[in-house]
């Protein structure tokens, strides 16, 4: 932003009139994208109020995008984004900003790795960061990456809701390769660790499962049905399907409309819980295979509201940690007969 210089006539005015009406329209953009979920009609027009300009000093919108697929799927999430993303849109690679010395896949970052990766993609502390997932799978990885930077204190977080959305209501889109992004310095942060329940927090929870005296605490698996009662595989070989003692099965997909991939409304999100089982006054702890899909539940919960987020957390490790770490002694893996 300029230095503003001293006037003595009445022009003095025109620069401050010009910084207020540049603050009431980024108040006005928060305004808009005060709800997590954001519609693209919403994304469309906060970009059009505050586009992701390299030489802009004001906050941005900038849309991130997170698609990513199993390892056994051919599909790749660099190469869809390079196929049909955002307007300048900016990749999050969930395969590489991890914690690499962990022997499970898709562990948090370390702080130092999480503010590298923000530099990398040329995002500041004060822009706002809307993610999104691939038009192949509407909603899936997303909400994890949305997660994480929640996780690591970034200020303005939203996820789109979604992006094959964007594209059948007509949306912009781009393709091509990445395009140079400006790097800027981004702060080392302190982690959230409310958020992030660990193996041994986990495991207490299972064990205590259904004593008396227990806290109560939830745990909702986010994998599908024939992993949890044991019947299929786990698509890692040698990992054994099945689990935990007292856990909840709500698949992912049932928290999505199955046509457009969307996040159900909350009225029905609410109902689908209740009948679950699931009870909003309890913590609630979110597992999957790999810590990916159980923010999709995570998120729902929040949409339904559904605990807050002091109480509801998401298993890091989640069933790929657990099914190498528990002892086939302690009865902490169950199946259905």
């Amino acid at each position: 932003m300029a230095t503003l210089g001293i006037f003595r006539s009445t022009r003095a005015f025109r620069p401050r009139q010009s910084f207020q009406k540049c603050q009431i329209g980024f108040i006005e953009l928060r305004r808009n994208l005060s709800s997590y979920l954001v519609t693209p009609n919403e994304l469309a027009e906060a970009l059009k109020k505050s586009p992701p300009s390299p030489i802009s000093t004001e906050p941005r919108v900038i849309p991130l995008c997170a698609a990513w697929f199993l390892p056994n799927d051919e599909r790749k999430g660099i190469e869809v984004f390079r196929e049909k993303r955002i307007p300048k849109a900016r990749f999050f690679d969930l395969d590489k900003v991890i914690d690499k010395r962990s022997p499970y896949p898709h562990m948090l970052p370390s702080p130092k790795t999480f503010a590298e990766a923000m530099s990398s993609l040329g995002i500041r502390k004060e822009d706002t960061v809307v993610v999104y997932d691939s038009k192949e799978l509407g909603i899936f990885s997303a909400p994890r990456v949305g997660w994480t930077l929640r996780v690591f204190g970034h200020p303005r977080v939203h996820l789109l809701n979604n992006f094959k959305i964007w594209v059948d209501e007509g949306h912009p889109t781009e393709s091509g390769e990445l395009y140079s992004v400006e790097c800027n310095p981004y702060p080392i942060p302190k982690p959230d660790e409310v958020k992030v329940a660990s193996f041994e927090e986990v495991r207490e929870v299972a064990q205590d499962s259904n004593k008396e005296g227990a806290e109560g605490v939830q745990i909702i698996d986010a994998r599908p049905n024939g992993r949890f009662t044991g019947k299929d595989p786990e698509p890692r070989e040698g990992l054994s399907s099945g689990h935990m003692p007292g856990s909840i099965n709500i698949p992912f997909t049932a928290v999505l409309d199955s046509k457009t991939k969307a996040f159900l409304p909350k009225e029905q999100l609410q109902k689908l819980f209740k009948e679950k089982g699931v009870d909003p006054s309890k913590p609630i702890i979110s597992t999957c295979g790999t810590g990916v899909t159980a923010v999709v539940i995570d998120t729902a919960l929040e949409v339904a509201g559904y605990g807050t987020p002091e109480t509801r957390r998401v298993y890091d490790g989640s069933w790929t940690e657990w099914a190498q770490r528990v002892s086939t002694s302690d009865s902490l893996i169950r199946k259905d007969e």
